[in-house]
Order: structure tokens, then C-alpha cells, then sequence
């Protein structure tokens, strides 16, 4: 008599960390949702119906690129220009994947590439920092994700709707917001006197390119010289 073949239980991936990572999240949401309206807003200005900014948002979900993209904006829309612009835009997110991977590699393998999609400055910066203090793992990074994703889509919708009371941005000073959420997020990542001369550099490299390069190479440039140093200098 056959036995009846035991039916696999599916493997649940080990997210712990979760919870953490979205009370963590929580005060920077606050601050991607003040400059998701920004986006919001100029959408509107660009003639975005409410399903197109957040569809951009949604399934694009490239923050400093979208503003680059819709400033590109126009009848007809150069779809070959956008993609190439935002690509360069998004090659540090290379870099910071090559670094998160050790959390990623966790998960099961479709789980994995799904949680990339979630890499943003923020959600990078504080899976970072928790690492630094033990605390850092693949739920964290996928809660810190999440919150970030949930702020930006809801900003970017109401930044759209509300767009015609909310005209200028500036007078409220939602237009610093991004430039304090990123201060506040290298606070985290500061490990001492020997990030000094790889943030240096970094900051140097990305000053100069911005000055003879046009477009946003000195994101990519300047992080990955400033990550070389910061290597070959622990290094020794």
C-alpha cells in the first residue's frame, strides 16, 4: 500500500527585523512624503494626470530621477532620453546593491529581486547603519523599503491632487527636505575619524564632475572613487 507523499510546507523567508526596520523608517517617511509632494506638484505643473504621476511613482520609484524625467517632460515625451538619463542617474544603486547583497542573499532568490526594487538612498542609509550596530537584515531592509515606497506613492498622489493650493513648494520649505533627510542619514553612517578621507574625496570627486560633466554623472563617480579609497585606506 502506497503512503500518501507528504505535501512540502513552503519555506517562510526569515524577515526578522521587519518591524524594526519600519519604526525606524518612520521619521525619514515623514520627510520622503514632504518632498514626494514636491514631485507631486510639479507633476501637475507638467500636465501629469493623477494615474500617470502615480504610476511613475509606483513602478519606477527612482526619487531624484523622476524629477530629472519629468523636467524632460513634453509632447511628444523622449522615451530613449528619459531611460538613458534615469540609467545614469541610477548606477550608484549598483554600487549599494553590491553592498547589501550579504542581506539580500537570505531571502529565496524571486523574494531577493523583489526586495531590490525597494533600494532608495534612505532605505540603503538606514539598513547601513543598522548593520553597524548588529540590527541590520534583509526584513529590516525590506520594512525600511516598504515605509519609504507607501510615503512616496502617497505623496506623489497628493502632491497632485492638492497641487493647485500648493503652488510653490519653496514658501514651506519642502524644497530643503531632501537635502535634511540625507544630512540625517550620513549622521547614521559615520563610523569615525577614518570615513574623513573617503567622504572627502567622495565629495571632491562629485564637485568636479558636477563642474565639467554635464548631467548626473558626479553621483556615480563621486561614490565610487570615494568607495575605492575608503577601501584601499581600510585596507592598510
Amino acid at each position: 500500500m502506497c503512503t500518501p507523499i507528504e505535501k512540502r510546507r513552503p519555506t517562510i523567508p526569515n524577515l526578522s527585523g521587519l518591524s524594526t526596520g519600519i519604526h525606524d523608517s518612520l521619521p525619514i517617511a515623514l520627510s520622503v512624503f514632504s518632498y514626494g509632494l514636491i514631485f507631486g506638484v510639479l507633476g501637475r505643473q507638467a500636465g501629469m494626470s493623477v494615474s500617470e504621476a502615480i504610476l511613475m511613482s509606483a513602478g519606477g520609484f527612482a526619487g531624484s530621477a523622476q524629477f530629472v524625467a519629468l523636467s524632460m517632460w513634453a509632447a511628444p515625451i523622449p522615451i530613449a532620453t528619459i531611460v538613458a538619463t534615469t540609467l545614469v542617474v541610477n548606477l550608484q544603486h549598483v554600487l549599494m546593491g553590491a553592498v547589501l547583497s550579504p542581506h539580500l542573499r537570505s531571502l529565496p532568490r524571486p523574494l531577493a529581486y523583489a526586495a531590490a526594487f525597494l533600494l532608495t538612498d534612505e532605505s540603503w542609509a538606514l539598513t547601513i547603519g543598522a548593520t553597524n550596530t548588529g540590527r541590520g537584515s534583509a526584513g529590516y531592509f525590506v520594512g525600511s523599503g516598504l515605509t519609504v515606497y507607501a510615503a512616496w506613492i502617497g505623496a506623489t498622489a497628493a502632491g497632485r491632487m492638492l497641487g493647485g493650493e500648493l503652488r510653490d513648494p519653496s514658501h514651506l520649505g519642502l524644497d530643503f527636505a531632501f537635502t535634511a533627510v540625507v544630512a540625517a542619514l550620513l549622521t547614521g553612517l559615520w563610523k569615525g575619524k577614518s570615513d574623513v578621507l573617503p567622504w572627502a574625496v567622495a565629495a571632491v570627486v562629485a564637485a568636479v564632475t558636477h563642474a565639467v560633466l554635464p548631467g548626473k554623472w558626479y553621483i556615480l563617480l563621486g561614490g565610487l572613487i570615494g568607495s575605492i579609497v575608503g577601501v584601499l585606506f581600510r585596507a592598510e
